[in-house]
């Protein structure tokens, strides 16, 4: 073989080692900047997961003030109402 072939060879697995080389810098780079976006997505549900209680014990009052608010209603209406006539027996 002569010094020109050795020389190309030598320069092609250099440059396949530097290729692979980079591309398995660039995955484990990647990989990193998922796991930050992983861990920041699992904040933002975990917020969303105290917003979203929050709302439910906002609309259990809402429900409960509902009801106050019929039994006030119907307490009004029986006042303020007609009166009511009673008919003396003979």
């Amino acid at each position: 073989m002569s010094t020109e072939t050795i020389a190309v060879i030598i320069s092609a697995a250099s440059l396949l080692l530097g290729f692979f080389g980079a591309f398995g810098w660039l995955i484990h780079r990647m990989d990193a900047r998922f796991d930050r976006v992983d861990e920041r997505f699992h904040r933002i549900d975990q917020r969303f997961d105290r917003v979203s209680e929050q709302f439910d014990r906002v609309g259990e009052r809402i429900d409960q003030l509902q009801r106050e608010v019929v039994e006030v209603k119907i307490g009004l209406a029986r006042i303020e109402g007609p009166e009511r006539r009673i008919v003396p027996a003979r």
